[in-house]
């Protein structure tokens, strides 16, 4: 892996994004953001219901994550953004420079992500949603790929050693 400014932690909901970005940015000393944050109100009741989001749907969200990681990389501030990035087009949305921006892929099963979000509490998107993740998904051909049934700790120390790049640098 090259050394990024900005490192997205992508896969599908319940993959760990969150727990392992923020550990990661914690242990690096960068900031850490998660795109489930930049949703509308509009999005996160349409994921409440039960219904997946579309590319319209998406479409300010990723504008929102693309102006996020360009001031990243515009003033070499490194960060940790945990976000889905499900599709090659959002991925390509997010790469704002070329080398600037690298993905790790926490891979998980559809069993081990619906059982860990039928367990979490407080967070809009409900199990019953998993399936329309795995369908959207397009694995990526250029992320370090990691097993998400890691320990957050041992995947953030791991990622860590891979991207060199540290937030005084």
């Amino acid at each position: 892996m090259r050394d990024p400014t900005v490192l997205v932690l992508m896969g599908v909901s319940g993959c760990g994004k969150s727990t392992v970005g923020r550990l990661l940015a914690r242990r690096v000393g960068c900031a850490f953001h998660d795109a489930d944050n930049q949703h509308s109100a509009m999005a996160v009741a349409k994921m409440r219901r039960g219904t997946p989001l579309d590319d319209r749907d998406r479409a300010a969200w990723l504008t929102a994550l693309r102006r996020l990681v360009a001031r990243h990389v515009r003033s070499r501030v490194p960060a940790v953004l945990a976000c889905s990035a499900l599709k090659e087009r959002y991925r390509q949305r997010l790469r704002v420079k070329p080398g600037a921006v690298g993905f790790v892929h926490l891979e998980i099963s559809p069993a081990t992500a619906a059982r860990r979000l039928r367990r979490r509490r407080g967070h809009f998107f409900p199990a019953a949603l998993i399936p329309s993740q795995f369908a959207a998904l397009e694995p990526p051909r250029d992320a370090l790929r990691l097993p998400a049934v890691s320990p957050p700790a041992r995947l953030a120390a791991r990622i860590a050693r891979r991207w060199r790049r540290h937030a005084s640098s």
